[in-house]
């Protein structure tokens, strides 16, 4: 691990399969837009445990920006098997064998479904987000995400699993919608 001070555990829970899982979404709601910003999507990755610095080109946030609509079809599938489906035929289609890999000896060791520890950026984010999504679904036997309900919103999120089934992705959207639904009953 390059940062002295990081044990393996710390490095463990920021790459877990629900903190690679939250990565997933947030990458995928940051690049819906047509042409995302490199430097906004270099500053998520760095929110969300990569090292830097980092500088991404317009022509590797394209690459990731079609990574990510792939990997919304999972997220938006309206039930199990479809989402199953999905994963599957990304899995089969665009990532390679599973590795174990510690970066040359600076990261505790973990599975990659990318070719390659110097992998593209579109490629390692199809396969790390396959890998989690795929964990997910198999663990709680449901969709790993949804896409929000408020119609001033398409942002995916994870299900939560146990409970009541969530609409929205934040409370913002969720309270937005009932604001909107009160004044339409008032008339």
């Amino acid at each position: 691990m390059a940062d002295p001070s990081e044990t393996p555990a710390d490095w463990s829970t920021r790459h877990s399969v629900r903190a690679v899982a939250l990565r997933t979404v947030a990458l995928v709601n940051a690049l819906s837009p047509e042409r995302p910003d490199p430097a906004a999507v270099a500053a998520l990755l760095l929110r969300h445990g990569e090292r830097g610095p980092l500088a991404l080109t317009a022509a590797e946030v394209a690459e990731m920006r079609a990574a990510a609509l792939r990997v919304r079809e999972v997220l938006a599938a309206g039930d199990t098997d479809t989402a199953a489906s999905a994963l599957n035929r990304l899995l089969r289609t665009h990532t390679g064998l599973l590795r174990l890999t510690s970066h040359g000896g600076t990261t505790p060791w973990h599975p990659h479904l990318d070719s390659d520890d110097d992998a593209a950026w579109g490629e390692w984010l199809l396969a790390s987000s396959c890998m989690a999504l795929a964990v997910l679904l198999w663990d709680r036997q449901l969709p790993p995400g949804a896409v929000c309900a408020s119609v001033s919103c398409q942002d995916v999120f994870l299900t939560r699993g146990a409970g009541p089934a969530r609409r929205y992705c934040s409370r913002r959207c969720a309270t937005r919608e009932r604001v909107a639904a009160h004044r339409r009953a008032r008339g």
